[in-house]
Protein backbone atom coordinates (compact mmCIF):
# COMPACT_ATOMS: atom_id res chain seq x y z
CA UNK A 1 0.00 0.00 0.00
CA UNK A 2 1.64 3.07 -1.04
CA UNK A 3 0.10 6.79 0.86
CA UNK A 4 0.34 10.25 -0.62
CA UNK A 5 1.40 13.41 1.63
CA UNK A 6 -2.41 14.28 1.38
CA UNK A 7 -3.93 10.71 2.75
CA UNK A 8 -1.06 10.49 5.52
CA UNK A 9 -0.98 14.22 6.90
CA UNK A 10 -5.38 13.83 7.44
CA UNK A 11 -4.76 10.47 9.29
CA UNK A 12 -2.30 12.14 11.45
CA UNK A 13 -4.08 15.06 12.20
CA UNK A 14 -7.38 13.55 12.46
CA UNK A 15 -5.76 10.61 14.92
CA UNK A 16 -4.02 13.11 17.45
CA UNK A 17 -5.81 16.04 17.40
CA UNK A 18 -7.17 15.89 20.89
CA UNK A 19 -3.61 14.59 21.98
CA UNK A 20 -0.53 16.19 23.24
CA UNK A 21 1.62 14.91 20.33
CA UNK A 22 4.85 15.07 18.87
CA UNK A 23 4.68 13.05 15.60
CA UNK A 24 7.34 13.69 13.21
CA UNK A 25 9.73 11.87 10.21
CA UNK A 26 13.59 12.15 9.76
CA UNK A 27 16.37 10.70 7.17
CA UNK A 28 17.48 7.44 8.45
CA UNK A 29 21.62 7.86 7.97
CA UNK A 30 22.43 5.08 10.41
CA UNK A 31 22.85 1.55 10.30
CA UNK A 32 22.15 2.13 14.45
CA UNK A 33 18.99 4.14 13.64
CA UNK A 34 18.68 5.16 17.46
CA UNK A 35 21.22 8.01 16.02
CA UNK A 36 18.96 8.91 13.90
CA UNK A 37 16.37 9.33 16.58
CA UNK A 38 17.98 11.93 19.03
CA UNK A 39 18.36 14.64 16.04
CA UNK A 40 14.81 13.86 15.23
CA UNK A 41 13.49 14.32 18.85
CA UNK A 42 15.70 17.62 19.00
CA UNK A 43 13.95 18.65 16.05
CA UNK A 44 17.07 19.32 14.26
CA UNK A 45 16.16 17.38 11.08
CA UNK A 46 13.45 17.92 9.08
CA UNK A 47 10.71 15.74 7.20
CA UNK A 48 12.71 14.29 4.48
CA UNK A 49 9.50 14.25 1.88
CA UNK A 50 8.60 18.00 3.66
CA UNK A 51 5.12 16.52 5.07
CA UNK A 52 3.57 17.64 8.48
CA UNK A 53 5.00 17.18 11.49
CA UNK A 54 2.54 17.90 15.11
CA UNK A 55 4.37 19.52 17.35
CA UNK A 56 2.43 20.84 20.75
CA UNK A 57 5.29 21.59 22.58
CA UNK A 58 7.16 23.44 19.89
CA UNK A 59 5.96 26.89 20.90
CA UNK A 60 6.71 26.25 24.76
CA UNK A 61 9.04 28.58 26.40
CA UNK A 62 10.98 25.56 28.04
CA UNK A 63 12.39 24.42 24.76
CA UNK A 64 14.71 27.03 24.04
CA UNK A 65 17.00 25.44 26.68
CA UNK A 66 16.51 22.06 25.40
CA UNK A 67 14.98 19.77 23.13
CA UNK A 68 11.78 20.23 25.00
CA UNK A 69 9.69 17.68 26.23
CA UNK A 70 12.42 14.91 25.52
CA UNK A 71 15.36 14.89 27.72
CA UNK A 72 18.57 14.86 26.46
CA UNK A 73 19.92 10.94 26.74
CA UNK A 74 23.21 9.09 24.88
CA UNK A 75 22.00 6.47 22.45
CA UNK A 76 22.56 3.64 24.68
CA UNK A 77 19.98 5.33 27.03
CA UNK A 78 17.71 5.85 24.32
CA UNK A 79 18.45 1.85 23.27
CA UNK A 80 17.84 0.06 26.23
CA UNK A 81 14.16 1.73 26.91
CA UNK A 82 12.67 0.62 23.29
CA UNK A 83 11.85 -2.83 22.15
CA UNK A 84 10.65 -4.26 19.50
CA UNK A 85 6.87 -4.80 18.26
CA UNK A 86 5.16 -6.48 15.71
CA UNK A 87 3.22 -4.58 12.77
CA UNK A 88 -0.47 -4.96 14.65
CA UNK A 89 0.92 -3.80 17.84
CA UNK A 90 2.24 -1.30 16.33
CA UNK A 91 -0.95 -0.33 14.43
CA UNK A 92 -2.66 -0.33 17.89
CA UNK A 93 -0.24 1.91 19.82
CA UNK A 94 -1.17 4.59 17.23
CA UNK A 95 -4.51 4.11 18.25
CA UNK A 96 -4.10 4.46 21.89
CA UNK A 97 -1.57 7.08 21.59
CA UNK A 98 -4.87 8.98 20.52
CA UNK A 99 -5.00 10.81 24.03
CA UNK A 100 -4.12 10.05 27.31
CA UNK A 101 -3.59 6.74 29.16
CA UNK A 102 -2.42 4.74 26.26
CA UNK A 103 -5.33 2.72 25.54
CA UNK A 104 -7.85 1.60 23.31
CA UNK A 105 -10.58 3.03 25.44
CA UNK A 106 -9.84 6.19 23.41
CA UNK A 107 -11.70 5.33 20.52
CA UNK A 108 -14.84 6.41 21.74
CA UNK A 109 -14.30 9.68 21.64
CA UNK A 110 -14.24 9.78 17.73
CA UNK A 111 -17.15 9.40 15.54
CA UNK A 112 -15.54 7.13 12.87
CA UNK A 113 -15.65 3.14 13.60
CA UNK A 114 -12.68 1.45 14.93
CA UNK A 115 -12.17 -0.13 11.57
CA UNK A 116 -12.16 3.40 9.91
CA UNK A 117 -9.51 4.73 12.95
CA UNK A 118 -7.47 1.61 12.01
CA UNK A 119 -7.34 2.34 8.18
CA UNK A 120 -6.00 5.98 9.55
CA UNK A 121 -3.50 4.12 11.26
CA UNK A 122 -2.68 2.13 8.46
CA UNK A 123 -1.91 4.79 6.47
CA UNK A 124 -0.01 6.51 8.93
CA UNK A 125 2.83 3.12 8.81
CA UNK A 126 2.30 3.02 5.25
CA UNK A 127 4.38 5.33 4.52
CA UNK A 128 7.20 3.32 5.89
CA UNK A 129 6.38 0.29 3.69
CA UNK A 130 5.86 -3.03 4.47
CA UNK A 131 9.64 -3.87 5.73
CA UNK A 132 9.48 -1.02 8.48
CA UNK A 133 10.43 -1.74 12.26
CA UNK A 134 8.32 -1.05 15.04
CA UNK A 135 9.58 0.31 18.89
CA UNK A 136 8.17 1.10 21.51
CA UNK A 137 8.91 2.49 25.04
CA UNK A 138 5.72 1.17 26.12
CA UNK A 139 5.27 -2.47 28.26
CA UNK A 140 2.20 -3.93 28.10
CA UNK A 141 3.41 -7.07 27.02
CA UNK A 142 1.55 -9.64 25.23
CA UNK A 143 1.23 -13.79 25.39
CA UNK A 144 4.10 -13.48 22.26
CA UNK A 145 7.08 -11.91 22.06
CA UNK A 146 7.25 -8.88 20.48
CA UNK A 147 4.01 -8.07 20.52
CA UNK A 148 1.38 -5.42 23.62
CA UNK A 149 -1.68 -6.37 25.07
CA UNK A 150 -4.05 -3.45 25.09
CA UNK A 151 -6.52 -5.79 27.28
CA UNK A 152 -5.32 -5.22 30.22
CA UNK A 153 -5.32 -2.17 32.48
CA UNK A 154 -1.66 -1.99 33.20
CA UNK A 155 0.67 0.27 31.03
CA UNK A 156 4.08 0.31 31.67
CA UNK A 157 6.78 2.71 30.14
CA UNK A 158 10.31 4.02 30.27
CA UNK A 159 10.03 7.63 30.08
CA UNK A 160 12.20 9.58 27.98
CA UNK A 161 10.81 13.11 28.63
CA UNK A 162 10.27 15.22 31.28
CA UNK A 163 6.85 14.89 31.69
CA UNK A 164 5.50 11.95 34.25
CA UNK A 165 4.58 9.80 31.81
CA UNK A 166 5.71 9.68 27.77
CA UNK A 167 4.34 6.75 25.83
CA UNK A 168 5.03 6.08 21.79
CA UNK A 169 5.78 4.75 18.48
CA UNK A 170 9.07 4.94 16.87
CA UNK A 171 8.91 3.52 12.86
CA UNK A 172 12.32 2.40 11.11
CA UNK A 173 12.17 2.35 7.35
CA UNK A 174 15.40 2.09 5.03
CA UNK A 175 15.00 5.57 4.65
CA UNK A 176 13.38 7.29 7.15
CA UNK A 177 12.46 7.42 10.88
CA UNK A 178 9.17 8.22 12.26
CA UNK A 179 8.39 9.15 15.97
CA UNK A 180 4.53 9.43 16.98
CA UNK A 181 4.88 10.23 20.92
CA UNK A 182 2.06 11.59 23.84
CA UNK A 183 2.97 13.33 26.89
CA UNK A 184 0.93 13.61 30.11
CA UNK A 185 1.11 15.07 33.15
CA UNK A 186 -0.49 14.33 36.18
Amino acid sequence: MSVDQTSWEAAVRHLFEDAYPYDATGPRRHEEWVLDVLPLMARAVPDPRGWAVLDDAALSPEREASPYPFAVHPPEYVARRLHPIDRASAENLLLALTDDGCTLSNLRRFAESEEELRAMARTILARYGDEATYHTNVSRHGPVPGTLDFTTSHCGYSPLSVYTEDYGLIVVSETEVGIFWNFADY
